[in-house]
């Protein structure tokens, strides 16, 4: 008996001494978050040890290059344009671009410790989304179907010789985005939007024969990236409501989503031993969009 009523005096001084304690039942205010990041779009040196990507400063794209071991990153592209949509050339020695040049968007090659920078497609064209060849000779691209938005444009898939600039012109009709060759540089894969709400996985023979829809889903599929091995594909699809990451095999078999994420999941990219797929998640948080880039292993798709 005289221990609880010890305790009793103990709780009441306690209150006397910090009456909020006892007395605050609500919080003071409402926290929400001030800053927001922009980063997107990953892109890997062949050895797999630095990653090239975008992230926006005073409104503008720039490139970054951070070394997966350490986290640091250096600052790649500076001035008044926009600069997105890298891919590391699979020798290593080159990085493709797109900068963005009053209302065109222009196809640059850099190294890519950014010195040497080169145009690649005409000063007035509207060229977005490069990816390499195998043999590191041509850049496959699209053109820009986002000219007036919301409204989508026409848009065809191009490649370009690095050497000769000479261009050739792939997929036509419709509207055919995020082209990429596969590994062995036969194929190729892409976007086609079939209508408003309805996205496909195409792939075709290398000169643009030969179209085959993978995906045939009544949701809105897209963003393919082909596997090093050339054995899968992974995507981004709403499907499941939210956009999130799936992978399938090269024939479009054996869809299976690869992480459960909240957001909208897009742009996978397969590191280049293929045991990780990195791509961009972006969330609405409180008044603003925040956008990171976040990585998934793919021991999965081995275990089941």
């Amino acid at each position: 008996m005289k221990v609880m009523i010890s305790a009793l005096l103990i709780a009441i001084a306690s209150s006397l001494i910090h009456p909020n304690v006892v007395a605050q039942s609500k919080p003071m205010g409402l926290a929400y978050q001030v800053t927001y990041v922009d980063n997107a779009t990953p892109t890997f040196s062949p050895d797999g040890r630095t990653m090239i990507y975008e992230t926006v400063i005073e409104g503008k794209e720039q490139l970054f290059a951070m070394n997966i071991e350490t986290a640091k990153s250096v600052q790649l592209t500076h001035g008044p344009n926009g600069h997105e949509d890298p891919a590391w050339s699979p020798d290593g020695k080159k990085v493709a671009f797109v900068s963005d040049e009053d209302d065109f968007q222009v196809i640059y090659i850099m190294n890519p410790d950014s010195s040497g920078m080169t145009r690649l497609t005409d000063e007035h064209s509207h060229a977005i989304h490069p990816n390499w060849s195998p043999d590191s000779k041509k850049v496959i691209y699209c053109e820009n179907d986002d000219l007036h938005p919301p409204q989508k444009n026409s848009a065809d898939i191009y490649s370009v010789d690095i050497e000769t600039r000479k261009i050739i012109r792939l997929i036509s009709g419709g509207i055919n985005t995020y082209p990429g060759w596969s590994p062995d540089g036969k194929k190729i894969v892409f976007r086609k939007i079939i209508e408003g709400k309805n996205s496909e996985v195409f792939v075709a023979n290398c000169d643009g024969t030969d179209l085959r829809n993978l995906t045939n889903n009544p949701a809105f599929d897209g963003w393919p990236s082909w596997s090093p091995d050339g054995t899968r594909m992974a995507f981004a699809s709403n499907r499941n409501s939210n956009y999130q990451i799936f992978v399938m095999k090269a024939d479009g078999s054996d869809v299976r989503l690869l992480a459960n994420t909240e957001g909208r999941a897009t742009e996978p990219r397969w590191s280049p031993d293929g045991k990780k797929i990195y791509f961009t998640n972006c969330r609405q948080v409180d008044w603003s969009r925040d956008c990171q880039i976040f990585a998934v292993s793919t021991d999965s798709l081995q275990k089941q």
